[in-house]
């Protein structure tokens, strides 16, 4: 089956969801979301927690309450959402090629989606064990921060992955949400295992900073971890279930089949500051862009990213321009990473915690702002530098470069 559309955009979490509320409300023609998942509202479904801002009454909203909230306003802009549709790659050649259409798989069967502009809103996953390398057996019972939120709203089922004694990895707040999810299913939290300083108490459990999980034990299901310290010295924590948490990594695997450039610190899409990417009439916002910030972030992005996509529909805006922003010293990435003729705001994330560290912006050697933050720069947190720290650049000068110091 093959249909048109005039925006698709791909992924229902807050940053999709945003965009399109705020295209069909504007008049771009027909606005539709696919998401692979049976419910639309992305990761905060899975938050039971308060922190999402508040509603009209001025009630605080939890995750789910937050996710619903984001789906009614799309709807209700005249934007179609789709669940249970996976994007599994491009048709035609891909959109390198001139060609704005994705391959569907849905209940239906398979569909090609063609559209005059794309919206890549996939957002980000945590890395599971595979991927940090973490040696030994491969026993049940060792999962990521987002299986155990999944499982929440299935209490039978979360008991037995939660199992009995715990251990959580990870110093982000996310390994607080995961400690009060495992302790709701019954499970005993004997450890929270970090690299470096944890984001905040971890309600009574203990915690190994400076220690990292070596090895994990178990044949059938996991019996222990293997944790080992900055100075060599190491030790078995006995546990059935262990998990991963942060570590976050974009989404981006539909971008990049689609010939879609990235962004060499934070591995997600490069755009410029209208979250234009470099192939014409795609466009990216959200977590896609670097992994995790807060659901609000998200969406204001995917707000943001509604004007360049009207300019797009309207027969302008054919793709970004502008000099490459790049991160050194001891920041981890900045996007965007591209800055054009406006100066636009900066999100820059570090390394490893910095006290009162001074921030600079240069091009070409030339010092274009340099200020002391007072404050205690940490990994899971990014920092905005709003856009007068960018505005003397020269558009079509050398690179923009943003570094982080003692």
């Amino acid at each position: 089956m093959n249909r048109q559309v005039d925006v698709l955009v791909v992924g229902a979490g807050p940053a999709g969801l945003a965009a399109a509320a705020r295209l069909a409300s504007a008049g771009a023609g027909r606005v539709e979301v696919l998401e692979r998942e049976s419910t639309a509202g992305g990761v905060p479904r899975h938050c039971a927690h308060p922190g999402f801002g508040a509603d009209a009454r001025g009630r605080p909203l939890d995750g789910p309450a937050y996710a619903r909230a984001c789906v009614r306003a799309a709807l209700r802009s005249g934007a179609t959402i789709r669940t249970r549709a996976s994007v599994t790659g491009w048709a035609g050649g891909g959109p390198a090629t001139g060609t704005l259409a994705v391959e569907v798989t849905a209940p239906g069967g398979p569909e090609v989606v063609r559209a005059r502009a794309v919206i890549l809103a996939t957002g980000a996953r945590e890395r599971p064990r595979s991927a940090r390398l973490v040696p030994g057996t491969r026993p049940a019972g060792v999962m990521t921060t987002g299986e155990l939120q999944r499982t929440a709203a299935l209490p039978a089922r979360l008991r037995d992955l939660a199992g009995r004694r715990a251990v959580v990895v990870g110093g982000d707040p996310v390994a607080r949400h995961a400690v009060r999810a495992l302790r709701a299913a019954g499970a005993e939290v004997a450890a929270v295992v970090t690299e470096g300083p944890p984001a905040s108490p971890a309600g009574g459990v203990p915690v190994l900073t400076g220690t990292v999980v070596a090895e994990l034990l178990g044949r059938g299901r996991l019996t222990g971890v293997v944790v080992r310290a900055r100075d060599g010295r190491a030790g078995t924590l006995r546990c059935d279930t262990v998990v991963f948490t942060g570590d976050w990594i974009p989404e981006h695997e539909l971008a990049r089949r689609g010939g879609v450039p990235l962004a060499p610190g934070s591995r997600g899409p490069l755009v410029d500051g209208r979250f234009r990417t470099a192939v014409p009439g795609v466009f990216a916002a959200g977590n896609l862009l670097r992994g995790v910030e807060p659901a609000r972030v998200a969406a204001a992005e995917g707000r943001s990213v509604a004007a360049a996509v009207l300019d797009r529909l309207a027969g302008g805006g054919a793709g970004p321009d502008g000099v490459p922003v790049e991160a050194a010293g001891a920041l981890r990435w900045v996007v965007p990473g591209l800055l054009g003729t406006e100066p636009v705001p900066l999100l820059v994330r570090v390394e490893h915690p910095l006290d009162r560290p001074v921030l600079s912006v240069s091009q070409g050697g030339v010092p274009l702002r340099r200020e002391r933050i007072p404050a205690r720069l940490v990994p899971w947190r990014s920092v905005r530098l709003g856009p007068r720290w960018t505005g003397g650049a020269d558009p079509e000068g050398g690179p923009v470069v943003v570094a982080a110091g003692e």
